[in-house]
């Protein structure tokens, strides 16, 4: 735990909490998983091989919301741009009767941050980085193909977020993190008829202990993020063979608060902002168009999602480009 403090930032303190309405630079909670990543088919694991997937990212939001659904007026822009590869090995090998398997993603973040006031132990309205997101592994993939192909069933006994330990203290629009996250994951794939595919990701997220959380004020401090509750969900129709449009979009609920470790040790004028942001609880809702492609063994979809009903987090509208070859 460290503060930071002198003439200077101790006269940005107390401005930033005449502007900060409880609220932490981004939210709570672990933030592990980028929301809307998936949506048509997720429920239909490939069939045995390697399957590669590309998923390119671009995010941006100019409202951070406070625990009351409105505008800080904290934030001026936010824009967020990636490249994540992940690759699936799925085996003939059966385990309850479906296909076992593993996946792995890596990949790289860019992130500009701009603020309307300094914030951050920095003291600047401008942050950005570009690094190597962490790395997520899945030991025990399995996939099940039922109903004579109208169910597709898939599931993750624990995506492991393993960190890189790159984080860079003190940019608040750091890629790099200091902590864990275990995540149990269930995917479903329904059609009911040809034309109709109804899917879902359901995902909830365990963290680990964070060292030297920076909540927006010059100050850091040692955190227990909250677990999170998340789904992707996608419903599409098929126009034309291969051919598919449709409508997705994303839950996510933060389940439980964050635990911030000796508050009272911290100075007196940051303990009743630290205890307010301690209890609020990130929430978002997302929807958009999408359109999938598919020949032979490549697929392609192009998605967008703009956020409402968004609490203690930045409003996103997302676009999404995703690239599916199975070899």
């Amino acid at each position: 735990m460290r503060f930071y403090l002198n003439v200077s930032s101790f006269v940005a303190l107390f401005a930033l909490f005449l502007i900060w309405p409880c609220q932490e630079s981004l939210a709570g909670g672990g933030q592990a998983y980028p929301n809307g990543a998936e949506a048509f088919m997720v429920g239909a694991m490939p069939p045995p091989g390697i399957t590669l997937i590309n998923y390119a990212y671009y995010g941006h939001a100019s409202k951070l919301k406070d625990d009351d659904g409105d505008d800080t007026h904290v934030l001026d822009s936010a824009d967020v741009g990636g490249d994540i590869v992940r690759l699936i090995w799925i085996s003939n090998y059966k385990i309850l009767g479906g296909n076992y398997g593993q996946h792995m993603f890596f990949g790289a973040i860019n992130k500009d941050m701009d603020f309307n006031s300094p914030v951050g132990s920095k003291l600047k309205t401008h942050y950005h980085d570009f690094d190597a997101l962490y790395v997520i592994y899945s030991p025990l993939l399995m996939g099940w193909h039922l109903q004579e192909g109208k169910l597709h069933v898939a599931a993750s006994a624990c995506d492991i977020y393993f960190p890189l330990y790159n984080e860079d203290k003190g940019n608040m629009a750091s890629v790099g993190r200091n902590f864990w996250t275990f995540e149990p994951v269930l995917a479903v794939t329904w059609l009911p008829i040809p034309p109709l595919e109804l899917s879902a990701k359901f995902m909830y997220d365990f963290n680990t202990h964070q060292d030297d959380y920076e909540p927006g004020p010059p100050y850091q401090i040692d955190r227990d993020p909250g677990q999170e509750f998340h789904v992707d969900f996608n419903a599409s129709w098929g126009i034309a063979p291969g051919l598919r449009i449709g409508i997705n979009g994303y839950f996510y609920q933060q389940t439980t608060s964050d635990d911030f470790d000796d508050i009272d040790d911290a100075p007196p004028p940051l303990r009743p902002f630290l205890r307010d942001i301690e209890d609020d609880k990130g929430r978002a809702v997302a929807l958009g168009p999408g359109i999938l492609y598919k020949h032979q063994n490549f697929m392609t979809t192009l998605r967008y999602q703009h956020e409402f009903a968004v609490k203690n987090r930045p409003e996103l509208q997302n676009v999404w480009f995703k690239l599916i070859y199975i070899f």
